[in-house]
């Protein structure tokens, strides 16, 4: 069986582990060498040279990335902001603009705004459900990469990435899809259309709360080159020790993700029958205004659930000061729950602007805990209400 129809947990254990020749190891080794000795001038041993053009635990993280999105190239960063800010600078230049959803990730957004906003890229936030609007903003400018989020974070908006894909490219514009909140256990947007998948490897992929890496994975391979080229001559590349970490981690993928969803559909279900909860956004719920179009793009709905209180932001702050299981912390991915404010912590920088978060709302992303003790804390905390 070739590797490419193999599914997707061999590919997730075994692409990119084969095991080390000499002893037999079934971990390959931890490569921490930031050189390497040449057979003569330019003769190169497995064509590595330098730590920052090459190392092997960071080749076999890139090759079991590239597995498990169904495609061909894939490069691993210090970090997903690392990642974005790598891509494009390889796919845009000045003059060129983005098209990104209305709910975007604050981080995403003060990048393309405030950083590369000054060295001549320029954006319009639009709400990726509303297509007239969408080829509007792509036809007002010279735009070069539509970027999607989905779902979304955190709204828990679903975009439908088949159409946006044959919107942009119909334009002429590429298609970036973050896969984070999904991963590629839940859905795959290069099957779907997309031309570029980017992820933070800090949160699912990575799984444990203990690496932080971004990711970002294509077919073409003009993009591959482009991409690879920046990764080279900027060096925001993955550490050897990192990699090793996140590898592991993406082994165990699918069947954390199977966990984490379960919960997650049990904490929302939950919290849609409390009289304190003003809305519940989980794709998973037919409530959601997506809920179809999520089963037909993924897999399943994932680990993220957000919710608004009908007692405003000071019922938010209360609950999330309250919670004894989800620990109250940035980030999002790893076995154990977290609670997030996101108006004053992950999405603070977008404050103000259209993409601001409602106050009211809080962002939970549902470990891998019994289920039991994860209501029993929501149900202490509401109770100081």
């Amino acid at each position: 069986m070739s590797e490419n129809t193999q599914g997707f947990n061999t590919r997730a254990v075994h692409a990119g582990q084969a095991f080390e020749p000499r002893t037999g190891a079934v971990v390959p080794p931890l490569h921490f060498s930031s050189t390497y000795a040449q057979d003569g001038i330019g003769n190169l041993r497995a064509g590595y040279e330098y730590g920052r053009g090459g190392n092997p635990t960071r080749d076999a993280l890139q090759e079991q990335l590239a597995a498990v999105e169904n495609g061909t190239h894939a490069y691993s960063f210090s970090s997903g902001l690392a990642a974005e800010d790598s891509l494009i600078r390889a796919l845009a230049e000045p003059g060129d603009h983005i098209v990104l959803g209305n709910d975007a990730y604050g981080g995403t957004y003060r990048l393309i705004s405030k950083v590369l906003g000054g060295w001549g890229i320029g954006n319009t936030p639009v709400d990726m459900s509303d297509h007239a609007a969408l080829k509007a903003a792509i036809a007002a400018n010279k735009t070069r990469l539509v970027w999607v989020e989905t779902p979304s974070n955190p709204m828990m908006r679903i975009t439908d990435i088949a159409a946006v894909a044959a919107i942009a490219h119909e334009a002429g514009a590429l298609l970036v899809v973050d896969n984070t909140f999904a991963s590629p256990a839940l859905q795959r947007p290069l099957d779907l259309g997309a031309d570029v998948v980017v992820h933070s490897t800090t949160k699912y992929i990575g799984g444990h709360s203990d690496v932080v890496g971004g990711a970002i994975v294509v077919k073409d391979p003009v993009l591959a080159e482009a991409i690879g080229f920046i990764q080279f001559a900027v060096g925001a590349v993955s550490g050897p020790m990192d990699a090793f970490l996140t590898t592991r981690g993406l082994k165990t993928l699918g069947v954390r993700m199977r966990t984490h969803s379960e919960n997650a559909m049990a904490v929302a279900s939950w919290l849609a029958q409390r009289p304190e909860v003003e809305a519940v956004h989980y794709p998973g719920l037919e409530s959601h205004p997506e809920h179809e179009l999520a089963k037909k793009q993924m897999s399943g709905f994932g680990g993220m659930v957000s919710v608004q209180f009908a007692g405003g932001e000071d019922a938010a702050r209360i609950v999330a000061e309250a919670t004894r299981v989800f620990t109250l912390a940035e980030s999002l991915g790893g076995i154990e729950s977290l609670m997030n404010y996101p108006s004053e912590m992950t999405h603070a920088s977008v404050k103000g602007t259209e993409l601001a978060v409602p106050v009211n709302l809080l962002r939970l992303s549902v470990g891998i805990e019994d289920i039991a003790d994860l209501i029993a804390d929501l149900e202490q905390a509401f109770a100081k209400l």
